[in-house]
């Protein structure tokens, strides 16, 4: 129920020196002022009160700060309490709440209100979601646009040519028994092109920049014993992967976060891939093939102390089917030992040792992905995001031919599904919307 009023602790849970607690709903100062015994708060100014539960039993000395609806997060009545953090303190506070009235808040609660609420759009509240659990400092700046708007309005922009298409469109099925001006027909048809044209470059460049908004996934490759595990552990400047000359040792994949550059990635460590007749080491194989196929960057190492076998050919002809769309390094290992290996018709991109430096590969990945970085270009943030655009594409492409024919109830059936397709990255398309552009762009009567 919208007219609760819910509560739920802000911060991260875990011990930190400040814990926030936020009520939100129309008896949320009331609350506050059971809890501090305070009679007056000023909005938007913090107050430093004494906090008691409903034992009157003291809790903490706390800064609350009220925001009197709709000048909130929510548009409802706010109150956040700022209180010493720790596992105890806001515990009991929020307890405190809960007696006095409030429930406890359902997870994006306080996010869904604001939507109700008319204080952000769909959009902007993926965009809340991504900022909190964004890998790279490009994607926040992303999402912190998105916050404030700036893929709201390009949606909104589409949202009302079409809304405006499909106005012309309704009102001449009006005058169905007469051929409609060619020269009103090709200004649709390049409206509806460039509308197409725009979302068709947004979709390419989102789905080209997945891996900044999702962290980009590095998988290492090769056969057994090339220094797969060798390289994880200097990526990460410890020892996470056990290092034996016995092939076969890493069974699984072994996967890791590190930060290169602005980027917080994951690498993932693959079993050495090769024919195996060994059950666990055939599942870790399978799984290696999985990574690789999921993965941003694939590394394919090789062993430069070692002739070329049928192995590394494997690992050729998997790279070659399975590294669609993907960036490939070929890195030369072992270069400290007399080199064996040679790669016919191809080159390697870097040579090193693993167990010393791979500072020149760090800054390999390091470009790799800072070629991915933000600009000014609109970017769709979520899966959702993208299947709508291309459903929106989908039926702006089944409308052109029906326009071409003058079949209007037909394009106008398109062109209205495009409409609730894209309106739902922000917000439902309702006929209203279409009927007042209709009466407001023509004379249909009085």
């Amino acid at each position: 129920m919208m007219t609760e009023t819910i509560s739920a602790i802000a911060t991260a849970n875990g011990i930190g020196s400040i814990a926030i607690i936020r009520i939100s709903g129309d008896c949320a100062l009331e609350i506050a002022k059971k809890l501090s015994k305070k009679q007056d708060f000023s909005p938007r100014y913090a107050t430093l009160s004494t906090l008691y539960d409903s034992q009157n039993t003291l809790i903490d000395e706390s800064i609350i700060i009220y925001f009197k609806a709709p000048f909130s997060f929510t548009a409802e009545d706010v109150v956040e309490i700022q209180c010493h953090g720790g596992y105890i303190v806001a515990q009991s506070i929020l307890k405190a709440t809960l007696d006095a009235g409030a429930r406890l808040a359902t997870a994006g609660e306080f996010s869904k209100r604001a939507f109700f609420n008319g204080r952000i759009d769909l959009s902007e509240a993926e965009a809340i979601a991504g900022l909190i659990e964004a890998k790279s400092e490009d994607a926040a700046k992303i999402l912190a646009r998105q916050m404030k708007g700036s893929l709201k309005e390009y949606i909104e922009n589409i949202r009302d040519e079409m809304i405006h298409i499909l106005a012309y469109s309704e009102v001449s099925i009006d005058y169905a028994e007469e051929d409609l001006p060619q020269d009103l027909i090709d200004q649709i048809e390049s409206k509806l092109s460039k509308l197409e044209n725009s979302l068709q470059s947004t979709l390419i460049a989102s789905k080209s920049r997945e891996g900044l908004m999702q962290g980009f996934k590095v998988a290492i490759i090769g056969k057994p014993n090339v220094g797969k595990s060798s390289l994880l552990n200097s990526l990460l400047n410890y020892n996470r992967a056990i290092v034996s000359d016995i092939a076969g040792t890493t069974r699984d994949t072994i996967e890791e976060q590190v930060r290169v550059g602005s980027h917080l990635i994951r690498i993932v460590d693959t079993a050495g891939i090769r024919e195996s007749s060994d059950e666990i080491e055939r599942i870790g194989i399978e799984r290696s093939l999985e990574a690789i196929q999921d993965s941003d960057i694939v590394i394919a190492l090789f062993d430069g102390s070692r002739v070329m076998d049928d192995e590394d050919k494997q690992i050729l002809s998997l790279i070659e089917t399975n590294t669609k769309d993907k960036e490939i390094l070929f890195v030369k290992n072992k270069i400290d030992l007399e080199s064996l290996f040679e790669f016919k018709g191809r080159k390697f991109d870097l040579e090193l040792n693993s167990k010393e430096s791979v500072t020149s590969l760090i800054g390999v990945l390091k470009s790799i992905m800072d070629k991915s970085n933000s600009s000014d270009e609109i970017m769709l943030i979520s899966q959702r995001q993208v299947l709508a655009v291309q459903n929106t594409l989908s039926n702006i492409e089944e409308a052109f031919e029906p326009l071409r024919d003058q079949e209007l109830e037909i394009f106008s059936f398109h062109l209205n599904e495009a409409i609730k397709e894209i309106s739902s990255i922000t917000r439902p398309f309702e006929n209203d919307e279409m009927l007042d552009k209709m009466f407001g762009s023509f004379c249909l009567g009085k």
